[in-house]
């Protein structure tokens, strides 16, 4: 479980948030100037009714909430990640990356780097077409 953003409103993220439904999980950073370069797309699938969870990488509490405050808040749920530890348990290595869930909370594929539109386009969107079927 991560506790939510200090400042902002809502709950943080637990492992439970995961199940139920075909979900995103992008790690992100207030400091990561690809974060902000993918942040559109994130915008324009929450839009499309996608849900993305957040898990903030890292980030002074202040920051991380004057940058969503600035360019928009697509997530469902965001944790903070403080210490960096949750970000290790899954695997990250840098951020932006970004994680497709099944409904049973298993992760089918992971994204490396910032989002672009041809890897919604050529492998996310498809792969959620097909897990929420």
């Amino acid at each position: 479980e991560l506790p939510p953003i200090e400042g902002l409103d809502g709950p943080g993220l637990s492992t439970g948030d995961l199940e139920g439904e075909v979900s995103l999980v992008n790690v992100f950073a207030s400091w990561c100037v690809p974060c902000r370069v993918e942040h559109p797309l994130l915008e324009r699938l929450a839009e499309q009714g996608v849900t993305i969870y957040g898990i903030n990488y890292k980030d002074p509490a202040d920051k991380a909430a004057a940058w969503l405050g600035e360019m928009g808040n697509p997530y469902a749920k965001i944790g903070a990640d403080r210490s960096g530890r949750v970000a290790i348990d899954w695997g990250v290595y840098g951020v932006p990356e970004t994680f497709v869930i099944d409904r049973h909370g298993r992760i089918r594929h992971r994204h490396v780097g910032p989002l672009q539109a041809r890897d919604l386009d050529g492998t996310i969107l498809p792969m959620l077409a097909e897990l929420n079927e």
